[in-house]
């Protein structure tokens, strides 16, 4: 749990204003994380924290690459990412602000924020949901054994949905 306790700011000796911090994401977050998608990945993120009386923002920039398995061919994959991700903390107590999921209360006596889940949060959030080599990348492999089921496969057809919209398209 250190690797997360790695990205934290102390804002109680911050004067007002901006301030720019600066984070670097390597495989001990991943691990810390518990993620079993996530496990490997080098990534910097880049905090812009504008504190105010009652409030800060921190506007969270995460760019780099982290290791997944392609959906296709389920060979490692190095994704890049780039994601952004804004998070408001209100000081005045950790009270409900009628579900918005933007606004984390701080209590009064809080005097740092941890951002490793916001982070984590917005490198979820800048992956897709399907994750794939660029063509011809794939392990080939993978891919006759692919080609060849799809022919042994009697019920891989067109859907005949399908087939009435392409005839639609068709006659256009």
């Amino acid at each position: 749990m250190d690797a997360l306790q790695d990205h934290t700011i102390h804002f109680t000796g911050l004067n007002n204003g901006l301030h720019a911090f600066q984070f670097d994401l390597d495989n001990a977050f991943f691990k810390a994380a518990a993620d079993e998608e996530l496990e490997r990945g080098k990534a910097q993120a880049m905090v812009q924290l504008d504190k105010n009386p009652s409030m800060l923002v921190a506007d969270i920039r995460i760019t780099g690459t982290v290791d997944v398995l392609c959906d296709h061919c389920n060979a490692p994959l190095d994704y890049p990412v780039d994601g952004h991700l804004r998070e408001v903390f209100h000081m005045n107590g950790r009270q409900n602000f009628d579900g918005d999921d933007q606004v984390i209360g701080l209590d009064p006596d809080d005097h740092a924020i941890n951002l490793s889940h916001s982070f984590y949060e917005c490198i979820r959030l800048a992956l897709p949901i399907r994750r794939v080599h660029s063509a011809g990348q794939c392990d080939p492999i993978v891919d006759a054994l692919l080609a060849r089921q799809q022919q042994q496969d009697p019920n891989t057809g067109t859907d005949p949905r399908w087939a009435a919209l392409n005839a639609l398209r068709a006659q256009r």
